[in-house]
């Protein structure tokens, strides 16, 4: 029996307005959730990222795949279905984030050091799993993706419209080319 092809999806950028829909609770972890966890890894590695929410890929459903592997390490996929943070700790850091929906760009933003969250995995099956350093800073990001938020929605006005502008014109600029 073989496996069917992943694909790679079109990964929607900002500002488009369907970055901004909170997603909905998946009902059932089926064959069809499955899928689209792989699509979607698939696509993360090709961008490539460390994290992606199913809203980003235009599918507004509460499911996040995420791969901290650095370098030449052997891929360590993971599968978040329905997460909810159950505590954060009171310290912060500041870390610097990126996102495949704001290509290119760059900020840093504080968050909780770490957090406990609870979820399905790949299989179903619910979980609990204590996050921290980039673990923690990336869940949070994918989570917010789960709530219509943004990185730049954590920065000044400025901050965040002067991040939108260069995404405006490099998209302008990429048309033109």
């Amino acid at each position: 029996m073989s496996c069917p092809a992943m694909a790679i999806l079109p990964i929607l950028t900002a500002p488009d307005a369907r970055l901004k829909a909170v997603s909905r609770s998946v009902a059932t972890v089926d064959d069809g959730v499955r899928a689209l966890m792989d699509d979607m890894l698939e696509t993360m590695y090709a961008a490539p990222g460390v994290g992606l929410a199913a809203v980003q890929v235009n599918v507004p459903k509460r499911i996040i795949v995420m791969d901290l592997a650095r370098d030449k390490a052997p891929p360590e996929p993971r599968f978040f279905i329905n997460p909810e943070i159950i505590w954060q700790s009171e310290q912060v850091a500041v870390f610097s984030e990126g996102c495949l929906s704001l290509p290119e760009m760059f900020d840093l933003v504080e968050r909780p050091v770490s957090v406990r969250l609870r979820y399905l995995n790949y299989q179903g099956r619910p979980q609990e799993d204590t996050a921290e350093g980039l673990f923690a800073d990336c869940i949070q990001h994918e989570m917010d993706h789960l709530e219509g938020v943004l990185f730049v929605d954590h920065l000044s006005r400025l901050k965040r419209n002067a991040i939108l502008r260069k995404l405006q014109k490099a998209r302008r600029l990429a048309a033109n080319a």
